[in-house]
């Protein structure tokens, strides 16, 4: 019989995971040997643990703490005691757990397929939408006889009467996230999970030093750095990576753009260092966003999916979106940001770097409990609004003054109000594609926003035939293979930048 796992073992677990000397090393090793022999029990307790096993196993101090760590994660599909405990956000995806959640047609049968036997339609709490009737009449005639004249139309047996393959397959897309129809997926022990989602790695990056602090870490040298070894992925290994990518979102009820619309036939790996990979790709011609050029991709610390990114590019800036799950916080998380700096301005061309409000505390209480305003603000991000810059100034002159002040959250939701950029020339501190949108949106009714675009420009008609033709190759490269031979065409063109910004820029606005 298995003795309980006290509680302060887990504690001290927690307080040593990120230590890498040799006695530290050693007591990890010896904290993993009794939580081995102990029984584990109680939700709480049980994500702790978990979320500290996934420290480990991503920055594992010897082989002994990762092997150790990879085992006791395999156990949890027989440690769970009450599946349902374990849907929130935070620690949604432990093995022998299940969530329930509404994913998109798309993501649904894309895990579905690969997944038959993990999932059921659930109905528990179900309120049928109003559209529900008129979609579903198209497919089943007899419903005509319950539901204009019924009242309380169960509706979950009339579905269920077909099942969630029926769903999926008979129903278009946009029929089917009307129905706003929540799956059960039960994890069992399957791979497709936070506990045991492995990306093969071809080395594993051993931590004997301390990890690497803020402070130590520099933009700038990143970014004038050598080259990021890239390869790109063959069509075969890009659609495990792809698939692996989807559920690692999935099981955190995270559906991402990019995720759901990758471009399979070009996908790049790039090495970042530090048992660090960074997956990399865009979206077919068919999914990209009228402007913009759009990327998303995927951190992988010795194998372990640790966080993701997308990328929005125009000229010669982009709009980076960073986030690490919660397990990995305490990691080397400016390090491992500016390796994903270093490999966007490598693959894209890009060389300036701007963060949007949301990232930074805008309706996001995330952000501002974590303070994530100043772990940009460190890195060098400037703010591009004046006022928030002079509160940026003050406050950084209290911290200087005071040491241990922190910065209050109702300040810094203030200080969330606009973005910041890194690099950025001043004539974009003004500007928004929104804004652009709103500006030319009035003149724009088709699928292709250039002519619009071009159509606002002043005196566009008389630019040189060079100029002109120059604009033809953007508009051209926008529905090519990729979006990289794209962005290289417009950041060429220094004419038709000052013209979008000028458009792009509330000042510009009637």
């Amino acid at each position: 019989m298995q003795a309980p796992l006290d509680l302060t073992i887990v504690e001290r677990l927690e307080s040593v995971k990120g230590r890498f000397d040799p006695e530290k090393a050693r007591e990890i090793d010896a904290l993993l040997d009794t939580v081995g022999a102990s029984q584990v029990s109680g939700a709480g307790l049980i994500a702790r643990l978990h979320e500290t096993l996934l420290f480990l196993r991503a920055y594992p101090a010897s082989p002994s703490v990762l092997r150790k760590a990879d085992r006791l994660l395999r156990t949890f599909a027989q440690r769970i005691d009450d599946v349902d405990a374990y849907a929130s956000g935070e620690i949604s995806g432990i093995a022998g757990t299940r969530i329930a959640a509404v994913f998109s047609h798309e993501v649904a049968r894309r895990l579905v397929t690969r997944h038959p036997r993990r999932f059921a339609l659930n109905w528990e709490g179900y309120e049928a939408p109003s559209c529900l009737p008129p979609v579903l009449l198209r497919k089943l005639s007899l419903l005509g006889e319950d539901w204009p004249v019924e009242a309380n139309v169960p509706f979950e047996k009339w579905l269920g009467l077909r099942g969630l393959d029926w769903l999926l397959s008979e129903l278009d897309a946009d029929s089917y996230d009307r129905l706003r129809i929540a799956l059960t997926w039960s994890f069992g022990s399957a791979a497709a999970t936070r506990s045991l989602a492995r990306w093969p790695a071809p080395r594993v990056y051993y931590h004997s030093g301390p990890l690497l602090r803020r402070s130590e870490v520099s933009l700038a040298e990143h970014l004038d750095g050598p080259p990021l070894p890239v390869r790109k992925l063959r069509v075969e290994e890009s659609a495990r990576l792809l698939d692996f990518i989807l559920e690692t979102s999935a099981v955190r009820y995270r559906e991402l753009y990019g995720f759901t619309w990758p471009d399979r036939k070009h996908v790049w790996l790039a090495d970042g260092g530090r048992g660090i990979a960074m997956c990399l790709f865009g979206v077919p011609p068919e999914h990209r966003l009228p402007l913009r050029a759009y990327h998303a991709g995927m951190f992988l610390k010795n194998g372990v999916p640790v966080g993701y990114f997308e990328t929005l590019s125009l000229f010669e800036r982009a709009e980076v979106g960073f986030n690490l799950y919660p397990a990995f916080r305490e990691g080397e998380t400016a390090y491992l940001y500016a390796r994903l700096l270093r490999l966007l301005r490598q693959t894209l061309n890009v060389t300036a770097f701007s963060v949007d409000p949301y990232q930074i505390g805008l309706h996001n209480e995330e952000a501002i409990e974590s303070g994530a305003y100043w772990f940009y603000r460190k890195l060098g991000f400037r703010p591009v609004d004046a006022a928030i810059l002079r509160l940026t100034l003050r406050e950084e002159s209290r911290m200087s003054a005071t040491p241990g002040y922190r910065t209050p959250p109702a300040t810094l939701r203030k200080l969330a109000e606009g973005a910041l950029i890194y690099n950025g020339a001043q004539d974009w501190d003004g500007f928004s594609v929104r804004q652009l949108g709103l500006r030319v949106g009035r003149n724009s009714g088709t699928r292709d926003p250039w002519p619009s675009v071009l159509a606002a420009i002043p005196g566009f008609s008389n630019w040189t035939d060079e100029d002109r033709q120059a604009v033809q190759r953007i508009v051209s490269a926008r529905k090519g293979s990729t979006e990289q031979r794209y962005l290289r065409w417009m950041q060429r063109h220094s004419k038709l930048r000052a013209a979008v910004l000028r458009l792009g820029t509330s000042s510009g606005s009637e």
